[in-house]
């Protein structure tokens, strides 16, 4: 038995060790990559979440912590799918077969963007788990093509100049967080509604909770 199995795991790497099929094989382990991936990072997150500030039973909770882990895994490896197979495609059958084209990482990530996270439901909303990545991803796009905007050989003319460069690099972060916290908290102030329910929710536990108790209970030892 065990040399039979030995010999089937022989036969599978040699296939998957085969370079004829090395594009193809990328696009399923691009898969499996998102899901575990995906898994890994929402479930503690959404386990912490959901059981400290959702309310219902626990078995409500944990099936809110399964569809939320079982949304983002599935998300991510149908976007690495997307985004591999393209490639794949675009790199063998583009203009230079072959040979990987300029703009083709641009165009597989715009049409797996807009497949799997472009999508609203059929009640006509967006997915709290998509919005979420989205907005993630967002703000590392912002801030990558802000560093490269002063990057000295690559950046905008002036700003990228080494001079000018490492002072705005210098002086940029503290101007960026202050900025960042100075709209946050105006906009929950006064706009409340327009930010996301997950940071709404946080930021009525820190700031608006905090201007109501009636005793000593829920002022140390409870919010509510």
């Amino acid at each position: 038995m065990s040399s039979a199995v030995e010999s089937l795991r022989a036969s599978v790497e040699r296939i998957i060790l085969d370079p004829k099929y090395h594009d193809l094989l990328a696009v399923v382990k691009g898969a499996r990559n998102g899901a575990v991936y995906g898994a890994k990072v929402r479930f503690p997150h959404a386990l912490v979440m959901i059981m400290l500030f959702r309310s219902g039973t626990v078995r409500e909770k944990l099936l809110l912590i399964f569809r939320a882990t079982k949304t983002h895994a599935r998300n991510l490896a149908k976007f690495a799918t997307i985004y591999k197979a393209t490639c794949m495609l675009l790199k063998n059958y583009g203009p230079t077969p072959g040979k990987e084209g300029p703009y083709d990482s641009f165009i597989a990530g715009l049409l797996g963007g807009y497949v799997v996270f472009g999508q609203r439901s059929r009640s006509g909303k967006i997915s709290s788990v998509n919005q979420q990545i989205v907005v993630y991803v967002f703000a590392r796009v912002v801030l990558a093509l802000a560093r490269l905007a002063v990057k000295p050989g690559y950046g905008l003319p002036g700003v990228s100049e080494p001079n000018k460069s490492a002072a705005i690099s210098h002086y940029a972060w503290p101007v960026f967080a202050s900025m960042s916290w100075a709209m946050v908290m105006h906009l929950f102030h006064w706009h409340p509604a327009e930010l996301q329910s997950s940071l709404r929710s946080s930021m009525t536990y820190i700031y608006a909770n905090a201007d109501h108790w009636d005793g000593l209970r829920n002022f140390i030892w409870h919010n509510k």
